[in-house]
């Protein structure tokens, strides 16, 4: 099993024990992809939720250039719904189990069809 697998078996267990959600792994494994060689530095692995800097860059780089959606205040109520999912209280929130669960709450799986 390579280090990519691993840490998608993470997120998978971070989806399932955490946030209370059965993963879809082919989708998971896509979102985990396309986070690039980030899943691999443990700072740019996790999304700082408590820094306001750090959610507009996940709202601006994902949601508005990666998912394709509009700028509006929709966008912000749906990276903190998915950060409420996770607990406030988690140190570590991955990227890649934020950006999935955001391409499942704004349904654009197709993005990465």
């Amino acid at each position: 099993m390579g280090k990519r697998d691993e840490l998608i078996a993470r997120y998978a267990d971070d989806l399932k024990n955490k946030c209370g959600m059965e993963p879809d792994m082919d989708l998971l494994t896509k979102v985990t992809i396309g986070c690039g060689p980030s899943i691999y530095n443990a700072d740019a692995s996790t999304v700082a939720s408590s820094q306001p800097g750090e959610l507009e860059t996940v709202k601006d780089n994902f949601l508005i250039k990666k998912l394709g959606l509009s700028d509006g205040p929709e966008l912000m109520d749906g990276i903190n719904s998915a950060i409420e999912t996770y607990g406030k209280s988690e140190r570590n929130k991955y990227r890649a189990v934020i950006y999935y669960m955001l391409t499942k709450h704004f349904k654009k799986e197709a993005v990465y069809g």
